[in-house]
């Protein structure tokens, strides 16, 4: 029986001079919509030992959702609810149930990234913004991908914070140990 060696799979370039006009340096995060944010994190946490880190809510000028995030090594989980009815976050909670709206994609430049992938007939699902506090700078732009679920390019080289700005280090307790997870190295919609 054959085996696969990873190291020798390489196709030649059709065009050596191409360039990759969509570096990505990795999976950012992933967003889930779900009913109980709070709820969702510390399951996250006790049976999968992701470690809390950030959050999101009334407390930090957000009125229309609370978000907790979580993270294990190099997997970082938003897990995202709704403060009131009839919001594009519930209609896709009453329509889907819980499960993951955005892929948020590591990227050196979310306005490049967002202006390659419209001009390629990528559909818009927001266009470059730039999120400021005292600690930096994140700029987000997001497409559509099939479904209702994006992907988001995060460019945060110039940010210093816990997380995002409007996110403040989220500390309890409870802090179980890790199970092992490393990374997200695929997904399957």
């Amino acid at each position: 029986m054959a085996t696969l060696d990873n190291t020798s799979l390489h196709l030649p370039k059709e065009n050596p001079a191409a360039e990759d006009f969509l570096p990505l340096l990795g999976t950012d995060h992933v967003e889930l919509y779900v009913g109980n944010a709070k709820q969702a994190a510390y399951y996250y946490m006790a049976a999968w030992g992701f470690q809390p880190l950030a959050y999101a809510g009334l407390e930090t000028g957000l009125k229309d959702r609370v978000s907790y995030v979580v993270q294990q090594d190099k997997i970082r989980l938003v897990l995202t609810s709704p403060l009131k009815s009839g919001g594009d976050i519930n209609r896709h909670i009453d329509k889907h149930g819980d499960g993951v709206k955005s892929i948020a994609l590591w990227v050196d430049d979310a306005r490049k990234s967002y202006k390659e992938t419209v001009k390629r007939g990528a559909e818009s699902y927001f266009e470059p913004k730039s999120l400021e506090d005292d600690k930096g700078e994140v700029v987000l732009s997001g497409i559509h991908t099939y479904g209702e679920t994006v992907h988001v390019f995060v460019e945060r080289s110039n940010y210093k914070g816990v997380f995002m700005p409007g996110y403040k280090a989220w500390n309890p307790h409870y802090k179980p140990s890790d199970v092992g997870l490393k990374y997200i190295d695929h997904m399957v919609g």
